[in-house]
């Protein structure tokens, strides 16, 4: 079908046109797509909108393309003019068809700067371009950039970073409070269209870099959104047990919270000689009043340490169920490789926070607890040197050394949460990684099974057999 340049250019507006008012119509679509048609066999527009979906049929994307593409490079040379309106409608159409034309996002970041576009029709745009073209590198970063202007017009950001979506009562005003919800909406927003595009692609890369990098920027710090993430994830990573970038997505979140529940509270409180010292001095001339600054000192020593004790309680549970993850999906699912690389960057990473913790110690005099973690082998546990309680506890009922973790006080009623964790929450260790590969091993009729079991099998005895 020839057509002459008049009938394209008319044509192409038309579409453009079409495109615009299918927005205007409905303006709750939320995918596109390209309907395989070779030609136009009826006199009608070949944009087709059925309720929430927007179709281009294809016969017409030939056309389309190269006209939309010229008209804004004429443009950026300043060798034709267009008005605003027309920069929207013709970069709206290119990146859809297109959008790693890096040309039509700069335009776009220029109208947003001038104010003819604000972020969320930006922010929108890219969500429907992404479910063409999950991978669209260029997409990801103009999201980013985007992101990053919503962040600079929120002064909670600027405030307090690690508290974006804290609670209300530390809001500025009810304008700090809509502008934290808003980051909250967007924030949820980001998660979705992120979940979106790595189910349209697998081992989607620039989508869960970008994910890490919003919970980076608008979550820093915030436990509960890093947990609710690991939990949401469970069922995801259960149904794509070879997506490499999503279990490396849960490797970030696990070493996010691990940092934040692993720090101890009591450092800046009671730790300090100068800071004891000062409240001695301010009160000796009157022992009524030593006594209470006593008192109250090691009121809040004591308050450190429970949430001392907790943290490292939840540190445990959070190693514990990974643990449990990966050996349920390597039982159920045989031979996946990114299964048993998962099982080593856990275990990996329990070694070294392990050793880094080896030792969490308060002061005894002061009644507070001390936490020993023990080590796999024999030869590498330590006793405790400062004179606290020697029981022994066992866990899950078995003796050996390996599984056990010994929580030492000088009080005689335990913590409720350090009971549950000697009856549930086992951290895993070097002899109970060799007999899960002894399960395995003996029970396992895929070669690729046995191949991957073998190899961490070599991991555990030449990387971590070897550290001190």
């Amino acid at each position: 079908m020839a057509e002459s340049e008049e009938e394209v250019d008319v044509l192409v507006q038309r579409v453009v046109k079409d495109i615009t008012n299918a927005f205007k119509r409905n303006p709750n679509i939320d995918e596109i797509g390209v309907i395989p048609c070779p030609e136009a066999r009826y006199n009608r527009s070949p944009i087709v909108l059925v309720e929430n979906k927007l179709g281009v049929e294809s016969w017409c994307v030939k056309f389309l393309l190269p006209y939309v593409h010229n008209k804004l490079l004429l443009y950026r040379q300043r060798k034709h003019w267009l008005d605003r309106e027309a920069l929207v409608d013709i970069t709206c159409t290119l990146l859809l068809l297109n959008p790693d034309f890096t040309t039509a996002w700069n335009v776009r970041k220029e109208l947003l700067q001038c104010g003819v576009l604000n972020p969320e029709k930006d922010l929108y745009l890219g969500k429907l371009a992404l479910t063409k073209f999950p991978k669209s590198p260029e997409t990801w970063i103009h999201r980013r950039w985007v992101l990053q202007q919503i962040l600079r017009q929120s002064p909670a950001v600027g405030c307090c970073r690690k508290q974006q979506l804290g609670d209300a009562e530390q809001a500025d005003g009810g304008r700090s409070q809509q502008l934290s919800d808003h980051l909250a909406r967007t924030l949820h927003q980001e998660m979705r269209v992120c979940s979106d595009a790595a189910c349209r692609y697998p081992s989607n890369y620039n989508a869960w870099s970008h994910r890490i990098w919003v919970l980076q920027h608008m979550a820093m710090g915030n436990v509960k959104v890093f947990h609710d993430e690991l939990s949401s994830m469970r069922l995801w990573v259960s149904m794509h047990v070879s997506d490499h970038s999503g279990f490396h997505y849960r490797q970030f979140l696990l070493k996010e919270l691990i940092t934040e529940l692993s720090q101890t509270p009591t450092s800046t409180n009671s730790s300090s000689p100068k800071h004891q010292s000062s409240i001695v001095l301010s009160s000796s001339p009157h022992h009524h009043s030593h006594s209470q600054a006593n008192g109250e000192l090691s009121g809040a020593e004591a308050a450190g340490d429970d949430q001392s004790q907790l943290g490292l309680t939840a540190v445990f549970q959070l190693f514990h169920q990974e643990m449990e993850l990966c050996s349920d999906l390597i039982q159920s699912f045989p031979g996946h490789e990114t299964l048993w690389s998962h099982r080593r960057h856990v275990f990996y990473l329990w070694h070294h926070w392990r050793k880094e913790h080896q030792y969490h110690q308060c002061s005894n005099k002061e009644g507070s607890e001390s936490v020993h973690l023990n080590d796999s082998e024999p030869s590498l546990q330590k006793p405790s040197t400062h004179g606290c309680g020697d029981q022994e506890d066992v866990v899950n009922g078995q003796k050996h050394a390996s599984d056990a973790m010994e929580v030492d006080g000088l009080s005689s009623p335990e913590s409720r949460d350090s009971k549950r964790l000697k009856r549930g929450a086992c951290p895993p260790t070097l002899r109970s990684e060799h007999s899960f590969v002894s399960r395995i091993l003996d029970s396992c009729c895929n070669p690729e099974q046995r191949r991957f079991a073998l190899a961490y099998r070599k991991w555990l005895d030449t990387v971590i057999g070897q550290q001190p």
